[in-house]
């Protein structure tokens, strides 16, 4: 209570104050404009300035409260404008995550309207599009896009892709992915879903081509490089001596020697393309040159694959092939594989025993379907058909083991 009365105590001193200020002083103002003339005092001036002031803002204020007021009944004012956006494009972001297309549809083509970068309301009316069956309705709406957004044709080129590829146009796909990567040619994304469309597709000279660009980018790991790079080598070996039905051998076989060629000397060392560009000679009969680089690649590396390919190839030295491969048992003694080929070999050097004990003891050593096969083949002609016939069962028990599960029709009962 003392308090208040010291407070308005010194108001009063200072209105006292102030009012013998303006007493002895009291200024002089005029103001003369052609026949206009004001004459005051400062302090009335200041007054009336003041009252003026107060007078204006009260103004202000009270025509934002009547413009506020309206804005919330108008349904066209910019403040409900910007109301209808947000609720339409919250609607249809909705509606896209569950499914709902023709509603995601209508509320994010809705939202695009009002925005002056629609982007992400366009390319999620174009995907509910797409999925409605609309495909021209899509492309428009991308087109739209590009129109308002030109800075964005990376994302939208990679929208119009999966809209692509969900129509089943895999080559529509590539040539869209194909133009950005020509208009830009380190984006990493363009480049990751490029790559595994040619993958896809089978493209492997073009994904040879785009494996330089793959290293650069930095966004696969070593080992996934390497197996990328595998997978296009040895497709395209395959491709080369198939490149043409109506060659002959001698000409595909001259087409997979040119794409051989091609391939780095560390390449050329590797199991996985020899095993590749060796299959492709067996198959086009060219055995001796099989023979040759598979026997100097297996001097430094006795590799399961290529030990495979070696027991099936047909050197015109039999002998020196069997003889070879023995001297292989001595670092792998215990090697399956390895004893099933050499039971192929010993075959093609009519040793009928020989083959038949290296087949038994791969078997010994893992029960494998071919093996099994092998062995039951050579006993048939032998004579043992009990034994034979057990084999060629084991032989398809172990070879449906591998088989995918599918469903198959009930066993049927033989008719009474």
């Amino acid at each position: 209570m003392k308090r208040t009365y010291l407070i308005l105590l010194l108001v009063v001193a200072a209105a006292a104050a102030l009012g013998m200020f303006i007493a002895e002083h009291t200024g002089y103002v005029l103001i003369s404009w052609k026949s206009f003339r004001y004459e005051s005092s400062l302090w009335l001036f200041l007054a009336v300035l003041a009252g003026l002031f107060a007078v204006l803002y009260g103004l202000r204020t009270l025509i934002k409260m009547l413009l506020v007021s309206t804005g919330l009944i108008n349904p066209w004012s910019q403040r409900n404008q910007k109301r209808r956006v947000r609720l339409a494009s919250e609607q249809g972001m909705l509606d896209l995550a569950q499914g709902q297309w023709k509603d995601a549809l209508r509320h994010l083509r809705r939202a695009a309207q009002g925005e002056s970068k629609p982007l992400v309301y366009l390319l999620g009316a174009a995907n509910a599009a797409e999925k409605l069956g609309y495909s021209d309705e899509a492309d428009q709406l991308l087109e739209q896009a590009l129109i308002k957004q030109p800075a964005a044709e990376v994302a939208i080129a990679l929208s119009h892709a999966d809209l692509q590829l969900q129509r089943g146009d895999d080559a529509g796909a590539q040539d869209t992915l194909q133009a950005m990567h020509e208009l830009h040619p380190e984006h990493p994304e363009v480049l990751l879903r490029l790559q595994a469309l040619l993958r896809q597709r089978q493209e492997w000279s073009a994904l040879i081509a785009l494996l330089p660009a793959l290293r650069k980018c930095k966004r696969l790991n070593s080992q996934q490089l390497q197996n990328i790079e595998y997978q296009a080598w040895s497709g395209r070996l395959a491709d080369a001596s198939h490149s043409d039905n109506s060659q002959d051998a001698l000409h595909a076989l001259k087409a997979l020697d040119q794409a051989w060629h091609k391939l780095s000397s560390k390449l050329k060392l590797d199991p996985q393309l020899v095993a590749a560009y060796c299959t492709e000679l067996l198959r086009l009969n060219a055995h001796e040159q099989a023979e040759s680089l598979l026997r100097h690649t297996l001097k430094n590396n006795l590799n399961d694959d290529l030990i495979e390919l070696y027991g099936r190839t047909q050197a015109q030295d039999g002998a020196r092939q069997l003889k070879l491969a023995e001297s292989w048992l001595k670092q792998e003694p215990q090697n399956p594989i390895l004893l099933r080929a050499l039971g192929r070999l010993s075959l093609r050097n009519q040793l009928w025993g020989k083959a038949r004990d290296y087949f038994e003891s791969s078997l010994r050593l893992k029960r494998q379907a071919h093996t099994c096969a092998e062995l039951a083949r050579l006993l048939s002609h032998l004579g043992d058909s009990q034994r034979s016939n057990q084999l060629f069962a084991e032989s398809f028990q172990l070879l449906e083991q591998s088989l995918p599960a599918l469903p198959q029709p009930l066993l049927q009962k033989d008719p009474a």
